[in-house]
């Protein structure tokens, strides 16, 4: 005994840098890697990760270190660190960082700062980053002594964890190389099993029970929940639609199936959700208000109290993990026997699948319609693929031209909705597991963004897979321009070869225009040893069809097609009549 505590006393008085402190720190949290780019006045800490287990990851760029990270802490559910310098370099994580906190992934950035005594007098490369990182943080403070390091570093960490998102440590660099005496202060995991009381499981079972027309509506917090979500609907004979960011969760093997809703969705989803008399909403915050029923009892179930009814108005919300909410409910629900509804759901959404499917097949005259493309990287890709997308079409043609199975997994940005993210994310999570095939379905402009870090791939040996929507424009804002009814202006991209240009990088490299090719390419890069990179040559005119189509974009396109056609480009309108109608 007196040993024990001879040594614990010891090691408490034992005196540390600041910046071993809470690399330490990071690493006993869980952390696996830091992405950055190292910089003067981060030199002390990028020296600690050095002689840590830790190992940092060298980009190009931080915006894709940002991006990086969060794919990283969202596959695997654990703690990743970013690291950059003062001034530009922690600013310049800001978008990549702000997709991640969206995405609710718990990664810790150090930004490292200038020195104590010149803070506040405009000195070069100063940057309040309290200020930049507060609304995009769940966590944001500077490090101000020594002595507050180990403690803030816990805090931070377990912020992050804890309330899923983004934690800031700004980190002068006096401090950072400072020593202190190192304290006990550790990061703590807590999984509690949160549900309603009896009496909101009672209020919701009497008014699903009362239903007779049930729809549910499952979002990102039924993941691990697929089972009990699928009991639920076998016993109220309720179809399940499923918001994009629920698609890994609910999509697979599931009977009740009736697809997404939104934008994004098919006309099964909407039908479901328009026509039922009451709407269950499990871990769905889908942001869309038009999408939601007028005329039905609506009851959520969500983690986090603050989202319940903050998108449409409800009538019965509780608080709690959607498992276990569910199989506490389960018992006080009475079994239908009337499927009717649910009948009638299904058979629109196999109506759906079909019509999605005409579309995935070769165009006329060899043209390679993106949804093509997007259905034979499914064909090929391993069952345990990890997919990216760029924000835009390439990110729609993935939700719904590639089945999830159970094992894969989907990342794309939905709540920030960026571009630029798909590339960048593709390294975050081979980095982080290795043995996974990772695809990143990129668009031609947001690759362009962010491509620089093809090199990463390179230098730390990432063998990521990217396919590239190559139709030489911003796709989707001019889909958006001609819904509006006005002509496509500033869309327009004049690409290089990317196949050449990831070639000259090192990556594999093959440029495809033809769909007879096509699904021998396919086979052959996702065949490669190491990073590889397909640039496929896709129809420019495919259009993103929504769900419901509203007179207001019915409009909106004839009176673009009006205005081509008096500014002399007939030739525009006679395509995107020929491949999305006349075909």
């Amino acid at each position: 005994m007196t040993l024990l505590c001879s040594n614990l006393w010891v090691k408490a008085m034992a005196r540390m840098r600041v910046a071993d402190v809470i690399v330490e720190t990071l690493q006993a949290a869980g952390v696996q890697h830091c992405w950055g780019v190292p910089g003067d006045t981060l030199n002390y800490v990028t020296d600690a990760i050095r002689r840590s287990k830790i190992k940092f990851v060298h980009m190009r760029h931080e915006e894709a270190a940002g991006f990086a990270a969060g794919a990283e802490a969202m596959v695997t559910h654990n703690l990743t660190a970013c690291a950059g310098s003062c001034g530009p370099g922690s600013l310049h994580f800001i978008n990549g960082l702000y997709e991640s906190h969206r995405n609710r992934a718990p990664v810790v950035l150090i930004a490292s700062q200038i020195i104590r005594d010149e803070i506040g007098f405009d000195f070069p490369q100063e940057v309040d980053f309290k200020r930049v990182y507060e609304g995009a943080s769940v966590f944001c403070d500077e490090i101000r002594t020594a002595g507050q390091a180990q403690r803030k570093t816990a805090l931070a960490c377990q912020a992050a964890l804890s309330k899923r998102g983004l934690a800031v440590l700004v980190l002068p660099v006096d401090v950072s190389k400072a020593e202190v005496e190192v304290n006990e202060f550790a990061v703590h995991r807590s999984y509690p099993v949160i549900r309603p009381s009896d009496a909101e499981l009672d209020a919701i079972a009497t008014t699903l029970n009362a239903g007779s027309r049930i729809a549910v509506y499952g979002g990102s917090g039924c993941e691990g929940a697929h089972a009990e979500v699928l009991e639920l609907a076998k016993a109220l004979k309720a179809p399940i639609a499923h918001t994009s960011r629920a698609k890994d969760f609910l999509e697979y093997d599931n009977p009740f199936n009736v697809g997404m809703t939104g934008v994004f969705g098919t006309e099964a989803g909407y039908h479901a959700l328009m026509n039922c008399d009451t709407l269950l909403l499990l871990g769905c915050d889908f942001a869309w208000r038009q999408f939601y029923p007028s005329n039905a009892k609506i009851i959520q179930v969500d983690i986090d109290g603050a989202h319940l009814g903050r998108r449409h108005p409800i009538d019965i919300g509780a608080v709690g993990d959607v498992k276990a909410t569910l199989q506490a409910l389960m018992p006080h629900l009475k079994e239908k026997t009337d499927n009717a509804f649910l009948s009638e759901c299904l058979h629109h959404h196999t109506k759906a699948v079909a019509a999605l499917d005409k579309r995935a097949k070769i165009g006329r005259g060899g043209a390679i319609h993106p949804q093509y493309l997007a259905s034979l990287i499914g064909k090929h890709a391993p069952k345990n693929a990890i997919y990216t997308a760029d924000g835009g079409s390439p990110m729609v043609w993935l939700l719904r031209h590639i089945p999830a199975t159970g094992e894969s997994r989907t990342i794309i940005s939905l709540s920030h909705g960026t571009m630029a993210n798909a590339m960048p994310q593709a390294l975050g999570a081979k980095k982080a597991q290795p043995h996974r095939q990772v695809i990143s379905l990129s668009g031609d402009g947001g690759l362009a963004m962010m491509l620089g870090d093809l090199i990463t791939a390179i230098q730390e040996d990432i063998p990521i897979k990217i396919a590239v929507f190559n139709n030489s424009s911003l796709g989707f804002v001019e889909l958006e321009q001609k819904v509006e009814g006005l002509l496509d202006a500033y869309t327009n991209l004049k690409n290089p070869d990317f196949a050449r240009v990831a070639e000259s990088i090192g990556f594999w490299g093959m440029a495809v225009d033809n769909a007879d090719e096509l699904d021998a390419a396919v086979a052959s890069w996702l065949g490669q040893p190491g990073p590889a990179l397909l640039d496929v040559h896709v129809d420019r005119m495919e259009l993103v069809m929504p769900p419901k189509i509203e007179a207001a974009q019915i409009f909106g396109t004839a009176l673009y097609s009006a205005k081509a056609l008096l500014s002399g480009r007939g030739d525009d309108v006679l395509e995107l009549l020929t491949d999305n109608f006349l075909n």
